[in-house]
């Protein structure tokens, strides 16, 4: 693995598109550029798609779902190709993983644990391929027998953002695929490597030219053209409540479906009668995870007001033992900011909050390290009206707030634009269950942080987004419904009398 990350570093991989079954270049041969946050070496040239490259992909992806072939194929072939990828995804773990950490930064353990996740949806997904099914009514006359049908959107834009490159892919793409769809996917142009690794995966297990087709490049021209084609169905995207705006508003041209995952400014609520080591652990996990790159990153702790200081003491106190550095060095927890202009806004951001009064607890520092390596940071005296209380940071950056009674930490919950995540700590049932109901979240963890799961449904409230991918429910994110009237008896009445 060393050996492979050295090449890599010393010499960059190149990727190409895979569009109608093949493998190309950018169609004006233009290429992007990444260099590794941690390393800053060049490691992946991706191909710089154009908007002819984007409309090629969405003729294949419309030509092969019109043809049929795939959207009406037998149910257990589409699995069996999904679980052919899944088994080359754990094959191949080793290769992505690498491939992730140098692209984004992420620490290597935690990238291969992304993998082998990915590789359980595709499996989840591959048997929920055979689960697909519509409805009869059999109650509607003895002349009428009442049909729903269950059947592909048609042609899906999969947008996906750079901090979990392969696992949101994962998260929609298998989904998808077992419903039917064609697909066109662009990754982020931060990390378009595991993506386009992907596509021989695809093409080695059997599916069908065309069916999915990947290409890198900017959000503009490749994911305006996705947005903007009336041969696009739908569009699944993953990324900021800003650039979710502009999708809805270029979703209206031909009124396409939107599945969309935005920002997220996640709570964990922190009782008193908590199990109070294993709240802090949970805490920190939730709030630095992927150097707070996350959408559900516990960025806001409302810790009880008796626990409050000496909850805040001790985090600090453990957040002295993670370690941060090098991503491939297995001791590492935090690896570097994704690039220079994420790096620069959390600074900004956590200056701000300075400003506006709030009391650095520990962090906060990043002159004090050379790269792109934003220490973890904690925030203390912060109020709900501060930017640092109300704005994504992503990034390792925990607000700390205090409650006194249950009914003020869900306000305070509440108290933002996003409902993505939540964590609740307590011994107490009855308070896990009240926060459960009345956090306004699309995923709530109790005594847990960040345990997923292929059967559950993710997705946000609010300005979080809409829809819900994985799990049935995110099968049946990607169709659509028909009703067919069947009938089957004496025929009614002539509408033109005479006839």
């Amino acid at each position: 693995m060393l050996d492979d990350a050295k090449r890599r570093l010393e010499t960059p991989t190149r990727y190409r598109n895979f569009i109608a079954g093949q493998f190309a270049e950018a169609s004006d041969g233009g290429v992007i550029e990444r260099e590794s946050p941690a390393h800053r070496r060049l490691v992946s040239l991706y191909p710089a798609s154009t908007r002819d490259d984007a409309e090629a992909a969405i003729a294949a992806a419309r030509h092969s779902f019109d043809a049929g072939g795939w959207a009406f194929s037998y149910c257990g072939e589409r699995a069996r190709i999904l679980r052919e990828v899944a088994r080359l995804i754990r094959q191949n773990a080793e290769e992505l993983a690498l491939v992730e950490t140098l692209e984004t930064s992420k620490p290597l353990d935690a990238a291969r644990g992304e993998v082998m996740f990915a590789a359980e949806l595709w499996d989840y997904a591959a048997g929920a391929a055979r689960m697909l099914s519509g409805d009869s009514h059999n109650t509607l006359g003895a002349d009428m027998l009442g049909l729903v049908l269950r059947e592909p959107i048609g042609v899906v834009g999969i947008i996906t953002p750079w901090n979990f490159p392969f696992l949101i892919l994962s998260e929609r793409l298998p989904f998808a695929l077992a419903a039917g769809c064609s697909v066109v996917v662009k990754p982020s142009e931060f990390t378009s490597g595991t993506a386009l690794i992907l596509a021989s995966y695809l093409k080695d297990a059997g599916l069908p030219d065309g069916v999915c087709n990947i290409l890198a490049g900017t959000g503009d021209p490749v994911g305006q053209a996705i947005l903007d084609s009336d041969d696009v169905d739908m569009v699944a995207f993953t990324g900021s409540s800003r650039v979710g705006r502009a999708a809805i508003a270029a979703s209206a041209g031909n009124i396409k479906k939107l599945s969309l995952e935005l920002g997220g400014k996640s709570p964990s609520v922190v009782f008193a009668d908590c199990d109070i080591e294993a709240a802090v652990d949970g805490v920190i996990k939730a709030a630095t995870v992927n150097m707070g790159e996350c959408c559900i990153a516990g960025s806001r702790l409302l810790v009880e007001a008796s626990i409050a200081e000496t909850f805040q003491e001790r985090i600090a106190e453990r957040l002295g033992d993670l370690r941060m550095g090098d991503p491939l060095d297995p001791t590492s927890r935090i690896g570097a900011i994704i690039n220079q202009a994420q790096f620069d806004r959390i600074d900004m951001l956590v200056r701000d909050g300075v400003q506006d009064g709030a009391r650095v607890v520990c962090g906060g520092d990043p002159e004090n390290y050379s790269g792109l390596f934003y220490p973890p940071t904690v925030l203390a005296d912060v109020t709900p009206g501060m930017a640092v209380a109300r704005e994504e940071i992503f990034g390792p950056v925990l607000s700390v707030m205090s409650f006194d009674t249950p009914d003020q930490a869900i306000r305070l919950a509440n108290a933002t634009e996003y409902g993505l995540a939540a964590y609740v700590w307590t011994n107490d049932l009855s308070t896990a269950l009240d926060c459960s109901r009345r956090i306004r979240a699309g995923r709530v963890w109790v005594n847990a942080a960040l345990q997923g799961y292929p059967e559950l449904p993710l997705g946000g409230f609010k300005q979080s987004g809409n829809g819900r991918e994985t799990g049935r429910y995110g099968l049946d994110e990607y169709t659509e419904l028909k009703s067919v009237h069947l009938q089957v008896g004496r025929q009614p009445e002539r509408w033109v009398e005479g006839a």
